[in-house]
């Protein structure tokens, strides 16, 4: 996807952020009457760009009703000890990805971390440090609609064995010269040998 196609969606998930503000806090009749128009022009221009029906640009969306912020994705990087990457097979695509997944409410992000490891591998893991906070629209992911930040932390192993739940097809661990088909609408490879670096080092944290 090149960075026209991302700027134009951005701008798309903007001018319905704005939609969705405006009919929170409208009072005026003719207003929310304009505000819903800009809403719906803006949703079929985003099934228009991701090319899919309009009922599925709806599909990605709940009705708003508090003022319009980013989804939080929360994943860990988990080495092994001989220098592999801990990967679960997503059911709903088939491809890789480091674990993780939408932020709880109740949670801290590093507690979500740890229960997404628990559940998708079956290992338990404490956080050691945080690595970095990814905003999707400055990195090639396929097109979506949501507009999302990626938080991601270090892991470390304490106890457990490998398993899977229902909505994993496979759980394992892979060199970094040697990675699976990766769902890149949740990591990129190049996401991954950063990633993977900064654990080495005590440089801080990434952003952006």
């Amino acid at each position: 996807m090149g960075a026209k196609h991302q700027d134009q969606i951005t701008k798309i998930k903007r001018l319905k952020a704005l939609a969705d503000t405006g009919l929170i806090y409208s009072n005026e009749p003719y207003d929310l009457e304009r505000y819903e128009q800009i809403k719906e022009i803006s949703l079929q221009l985003m099934a228009d760009v991701i090319n899919e029906p309009l009922e599925s640009a709806l599909g990605f969306y709940k009705p708003q009703k508090d003022y319009p912020t980013p989804k939080v994705d929360v994943r860990c990087l988990v080495i092994n000890q001989k220098e592999e990457i801990l990967m679960v097979k997503e059911k709903i695509d088939g491809k890789w990805t480091i674990p993780g997944g939408w932020a709880d409410i109740g949670y801290t992000a590093s507690e979500v971390a740890v229960k997404e490891v628990k559940e998708e591998t079956g290992l338990e893991i404490e956080v050691d440090r945080l690595l970095a906070i990814y905003d999707k629209k400055c990195h090639p992911h396929p097109p979506q609609p949501h507009y999302v930040y990626k938080i991601v932390f270090l892991g470390v192993i304490i106890n457990g064995n490998l398993s899977k739940p229902h909505d994993i097809l496979e759980v394992g661990f892979f060199p970094i010269d040697q990675l699976p088909e990766l769902s890149e609408d949740r990591i990129l490879e190049f996401q991954i040998k950063e990633l993977v670096e900064l654990s080495k080092s005590e440089v801080g944290v990434v952003f952006d």
